[in-house]
C-alpha cells in the first residue's frame, strides 16, 4: 500500500475519531454541567464561586442604596477578567483579586479577597 493511501485512511480515521469525541463531551458537558478550566482566569474564578459569598460594609451600602446590582457582581464571578498584575496574590492566606468586566454598557471593577473557606467582595468601582 502507498503512503498517500495510508495517509488518506489515517486522517479519515482520525476526523471520525475528532468528531466523535466532540459530539460526546458536548453532550456530556451539556448534560452535567462540567466545564473545562484550563487557564488560570477560569480556574480563579470558579474557584471564588464555589465558595461562600460576603460584602463588605461597602458593598453593602452600595447594594442597599442601588448604585450596584447582585446580578453584577455574579457577572463579574462569571465572566469577568481577573487582571493578575494588580492583584496581590503573595498575600497569605487570603489573596485580593481584581476583576474586570462590561456588564449592560457599565464598566465594573471588583476588588475580592479569596480566603480558603470564604469570599469577600470589598469594593465595587464603576469607572
Amino acid at each position: 500500500m502507498s503512503f498517500f493511501k495510508r495517509l488518506g485512511f489515517y486522517l479519515a480515521g482520525l476526523s471520525i475519531g475528532i468528531i466523535f469525541l466532540a459530539l460526546f463531551l458536548r453532550k456530556k458537558s451539556d448534560e452535567t454541567g462540567v466545564s473545562f478550566c484550563y487557564f488560570p482566569n477560569c480556574r480563579t474564578l470558579k474557584d471564588m464561586r464555589s465558595k461562600p459569598m460576603y460584602y463588605s460594609d461597602e458593598v453593602t451600602l452600595q447594594l442597599e442604596n442601588k448604585q450596584i446590582d447582585s446580578l453584577d457582581i455574579a457577572f463579574l464571578l462569571n465572566s469577568g477578567d481577573v487582571d493578575f498584575s494588580k492583584s496581590e496574590t503573595k498575600t497569605s492566606p487570603c489573596k485580593s483579586y481584581l476583576i474586570e468586566g462590561a456588564f449592560k454598557q457599565r464598566k465594573l471593577e471588583a476588588w475580592v479577597k479569596n480566603c480558603p473557606d470564604k469570599i469577600q467582595v470589598e469594593s465595587i468601582n464603576t469607572p
